[in-house]
């Protein structure tokens, strides 16, 4: 049953626990857990029903193509059948054609089956994240509830490293602070301080919710009690479930899906006109009538005959679908994945390779994606010799190595004692550490105290003999065996020279945290850190470069407070150091048994300790952003492709870095670019429309998962192919249905994975753009090998097509076009995958989605060609027949007997010819003989039928000399630009040899061995189909010019 809304985040702690009659110190009773049970249900995420095996196989075979080779299988296995019937034995070469079409279907539903069942592995990898158990009162304490057990109203503890298992309202601190890192939430870098103080907003964003813990989320530090307010469904997590499954129930056919399914409609269309056109043109052979008076009487039919041009127009459709162009489709794109994987891009669902080509519009995180998602210092000030002038240090560097940049401009010998101050708060007021994983560095802890420790290791340390010492163990820990650790020598310097013994956590009061170290000397010191406002608030002195310190007066104040506002606008986050040497009481605070300990323990004192302090310098720091995203965003703008930052961080965070990555200048006025997502949830929808569809980036802050879903929507509706990146659990449904979800493969957790087609291994903005490239490239190649194979199909059917228009024997049978349709056509296809970029592929608009996949003149183009293939094919068939040689080229060596054309185009009738013989002749070492003179036309046609053959495999790997460019001449274009076709070309020569010299194969496919004459002409008739395309090329440039010319006149 569904939770009635309550805006727990509003009410207070009293308000919350009346609302759900329930104490603090007890917890529900069991006779109240199990009525709200009934009310509420179980705490777990609600599995929704997946689709049946049997519909997701029957699913595979809804589409036009594969519904033609259903058909077109049934068709072969009937006639195969009845040809067994007629000649009292089953013949398997009868049932080749029919297993393989049966054997291509079946190959392509596993395939499909299996990526449909990968797709919705989303929704289990949320589960994971749900907890297993939790700590709850309930009358006594149960340290280990299994989490399902959860209704509205329990009383949870939670403890750092807790997984949160529901969506709960903070009731009561027990410790000073609670942080809990939700970054897979709501997209925050850092982990959130929460209190339980209400926020008075009935409709407020996650973020903003600071006295709500949620499900699924983690603490990172503290520890407190609150109250269940929602379970399962209704948690945000379970809202985001809810999302992804309304998202995956939306998702769309790629443009190339689409492209095909229009293709195959047009396709049974033609298919269906030619053998209606067929059947009209031999009606006479296997229906007959006598005119009597003017009325047809005497009706004869032959089921025969009707049976052959049947079978002709079962060929018909074998030629003209291209069986091979799935198999050929699935392996150029799984070869474009192996090379998306070598630029960091690993493919989960085969067509996103296609669909990235055609991008228009790319959603992008800013955490992680944009930004290195590793904090790091990149400047830092104090004051210089009076309190009039500053002195500010720029840092390079944005990763978490200590050897990945440097301070500018520093040396050791500059370290005063205002900056040794510094280094040593730096260092010792912190509980971060750095771990490295290969060659990448990682934080532990805090993400800015772990920038801080990096800053120190720069800044190095003023003592010349420890310095020397901390440079030979770092030289030798470079050949360390265990190199996860990073040693951080010189922090450890200073925390040997200072030792802490007490710690005064952060709290939202007074912004700052401090710790109490004993000196050398063996005075005490305290040592602050915090935010700059707050700390100078405390600040009564300031200390100079030499040292000395100095009572703080106003225009110092205001020369610390303008520097600070420098740095905040440029997206800094700023921290303010400080120390105090007059510790009164504490002056000699050693251990928990010192008299003054008691003060420790409460909160309230720390500001009272933390004041009259030594103000030393502000660190500024940043999650930067990485230094190629740059290029890429400009290498999107020259692509035509719109950027739009979408992200949970703040909007001056977001926007300072959207400047720096040149998303926007400096001086671009924001408004109508930057929006909160509240602010932009709540325009109307025609203004919303017509922002997401001016030109240039936008960037919208403080985004909910609910945003990014509409944001996205919105845009697909607009037209655009939107490609989406995240690396949260909020960003799962957008993923889901984006028209390219990307995930982030280090920082991405696993529902986001799940739910994308792709994932970055490097989490870097610009693999996405080099993605992007590669896409294009390849979606050209594939347009390449699938004009060619439409080429060679069109060839087919109109070789099939003359054979009955002119009533000759059929030249080529259903197996044979079958081979070549996948055998001998698939290995140049897929060669063409190989094709090289375009030099401008970057360059270029993105293409429409609705982009025809073959525009009429390539269309005219391939019919001039498919009409020569058809045209030579049954040319040559003709030939053998009719003539004794063609140019020069002896025919007649063989012994074979000559015909008439018009006794060819006859044939049937042969039976009635007074005097008609057939000699025997040769083919290989075959002797060809006949008992009956008429088996001429049907057993006999075995070495014309060959010559067809062997001409159409030759013509087809000539033509795809012609598909290496589709309007460049193979002379700026020479196949050796691609040499994986020429290896392709002589697999399918081979393979055509195969056939014709192997005894069992030839028998399969019914062929008979070739002399070199015969390949001579082969050749011959082939050749030509290069001439005439290059022909038709140079036309279709001089149009383009002239075209061009017109246009810019």
């Amino acid at each position: 049953m569904e939770e009635k809304p309550f805006p727990a985040w509003s009410w207070s702690v009293e308000q919350c626990l009346k609302e759900y009659n329930v104490k603090l110190e007890r917890g529900l009773s069991s006779h109240e857990v199990e009525k709200r049970r009934e009310k509420y249900g179980w705490n777990e995420l609600v599995k929704e029903k997946g689709k049946p095996l049997w519909r997701l196989v029957l699913e595979q075979f809804d589409d036009v193509l594969v519904k033609i080779l259903l058909v077109a299988a049934l068709i072969s296995f009937v006639l195969a059948y009845l040809h067994g019937s007629e000649s009292g034995e089953a013949v398997f070469e009868a049932y080749v054609e029919p297993l393989v079409i049966v054997l291509i279907l079946v190959l392509n539903a596993i395939v499909g089956v299996w990526q449909e069942t990968n797709a919705e592995r989303a929704l289990e990898a949320l589960k994971e994240m749900q907890c297993e158990s939790a700590k709850v009162l309930r009358g006594f304490y149960v340290p280990d509830l299994p989490a399902r057990e959860l209704v509205p109203g329990d009383i949870v503890e939670l403890r750092v490293g807790d997984k949160v298992p529901a969506d709960m309202r903070v009731a009561s601190l027990k410790t000073s602070t609670l942080r809990v890192e939700q970054s897979s939430l709501t997209g925050e870098s850092m982990p959130v301080i929460k209190s339980t103080n209400p926020v008075f907003m009935d409709d407020c964003e996650l973020q903003a919710k600071e006295c709500m813990v949620f499900s699924g989320t983690t603490v990172a530090n503290g520890s407190c009690l609150c109250i269940v307010v929602s379970i399962g469904m209704n948690t945000e997590i379970g809202k985001i479930q809810a999302q992804i499954h309304e998202a995956s129930l939306e998702e769309n056919s790629t443009p190339l899906k689409k492209k095909l399914d229009e293709f195959g409609g047009r396709l049974t269309t033609a298919i269906g006109l030619v053998c209606l056109v067929v059947w009209i043109i031999n009606y006479k052979y296997f229906l007959t009538w006598d005119v009597v008076d003017g009325w047809p009487t005497n009706f004869q039919f032959s089921l025969e005959k009707c049976t052959y041009y049947f079978k002709i127009a079962v060929a018909l459709a074998v030629a003209a679908i291209p069986e091979g162009l799935p198999a050929v489709i699935t392996t150029c794109l799984a070869l474009g994945t192996r090379k998306m994987a070598q630029k960091n891009v690993i493919v989960r669902k085969l067509p996103s390779v296609e669909t990235l080509g055609c991008t228009t519009v790319i959603c992008s995180d800013k955490t992680g994606t944009l930004t290195t998602n590793q904090m790091s210092v990149t400047d830092f000030f104090t004051l210089g010799g009076k309190t009039s002038a500053s002195r500010v240090f720029h840092v390079e560097g944005t990763t978490y190595n200590p050897k990945d940049g440097g301070i500018v401009d520093w040396t050791y010998y500059n370290m005063d004692a205002n900056l040794q101050a510094l280094a040593e708060i730096c260092a010792i007021c912190n509980d971060a550490g750095i771990f490295s994983n290969g060659a990448l560095f990682r934080a532990t802890g805090l993400p800015t105290e772990a920038a801080l420790k990096v800053l120190v290791e720069k800044m190095g340390v003023p003592d010349m003999k420890a310095r020397n010492k901390i440079r030979d163990t770092q030289l030798a820990a470079e050949y360390s065996i265990d190199p996860i650790t990073v040693k951080l020598r010189c922090c450890e310097w200073w925390m040997k020279r200072s030792r802490r013994i007490a710690t005064l956590e952060f709290d939202r009061v007074r912004k700052s945290m401090s710790v109490i170290v004993r000196e050398l000397n063996g005075h005490n010191r305290l040592l602050v850190k915090g935010a700059v406002e707050s700390v100078l608030e405390r600040t009564s002195q300031v200390q100079l470069a030499d040292g000395s310190i100095v009572p703080i007066d106003e225009p110092c104040r205001q020369l610390l407070l303008l520097k600070l506002h420098e740095m905040s606008s440029n997206g800094l986050r700023c921290l303010g150091m400080a120390f105090k040497d007059d510790l009164g009481e504490f002056s000699d605070y050693y251990a928990e048994s010192h008299p003054a300990h008691k003060k420790l323990l409460d909160p309230a004192n720390y500001s009272g300790i933390e004041s009259d302090l030594v103000f030393v310098g502000v660190v500024g720091l940043r999650d930067p952003p990485r230094e190629e995203v740059h290029k890429a965003i400009e290498d999107c703008r020259d692509a035509g492709i719109r950027v739009m930052v979408i992200t949970g961080d703040n909007k001056s965070t977001a926007e300072a870095i959207c400047r720096e990555i040149r998303l926007f200048s400096d001086s671009n006025d924001l408004r109508g670019k930057s929006f909160t997502g509240k602010e932009f949830m709540s325009l109307p929808s025609r203004q919303q429309m017509e922002i997401l569809s001016k030109p240039g980036g936008r960037v919208f802050s403080r985004a909910e998962p609910k945003h990014k879903q509409e944001i996205v929507r919105m845009l697909k509706e607009a037209g655009e192919i939107v490609a989406m990146t995240g690396d949260g659990v909020n960003d799962a449904p957008a993923l889901k249905l984006a028209d390219i979800g990307i995930s982030m493969g280090i920082a991405g957790t696993e529902v986001a994975k799940e739910a994308s087609d792709m994932v970055l291994a490097d989490d870097n903005f610009s693999s996405i753009v080099s993605a992007v490239a590669e896409g294009r490239s390849i979606y050209n190649n594939m347009k390449a090998f699938i004009r060619y194979m439409i080429s060679s199909n069109v060839g087919e059917v109109i070789s099939i097509f003359l054979t009955a228009a002119l009533g000759i024997p059929e030249c080529l049978i259903p197996v044979q076009l079958l081979w070549v349709n996948l055998v001998t056509d698939g290995p140049p296809a897929t060669a063409l995958g190989f094709n090289p970029a375009d030099v401008d592929i970057m360059q270029k608009p993105p293409r429409k989605s609705n982009d025809p996949l073959i525009n009429s003149w390539v269309l005219f183009r391939y019919m001039v060609i498919g009409s020569y293939v058809g045209i030579a094919t049954v040319g040559i068939f003709v030939l053998w027949y009719t003539q004794a040689s063609f140019m020069g080229i002896d025919l007649s060596s063989d012994g074979h007997t000559l015909v008439t054309l018009s006794q060819l185009r006859t044939w049937g009738e042969c039976p009635t010819w007074e005097n008609f013989t057939a000699t025997p002749f040769s083919a290989g070492s075959h002797l060809i003989t006949f008992s009956n003179p008429c088996d001429y036309f049907s057993l006999g046609k075995v070495k014309a039928v060959t010559l067809s053959l062997s001409v159409l495999v030759a013509i087809e790997m000539f033509n795809s000399l012609n598909a290496l460019s589709e309007d460049n001449s193979l002379l700026t274009m020479p196949p050796w630009r691609n040499p994986w076709l020429l290896v392709a070309m002589s697999v399918s020569f081979g393979l055509h040899f195969l056939i014709l010299y192997i005894p069992l194969l030839a028998d399969v496919f019914g062929i008979v061995p070739l002399s070199l004459n015969e390949w001579f002409l082969v050749i011959l008739v082939s050749a030509p189909v290069v001439l005439i395309d290059e022909i038709l090329k140079f036309v279709g440039r001089r149009l383009r010019q002239t075209t061009r010319k017109q246009k810019m006149a």
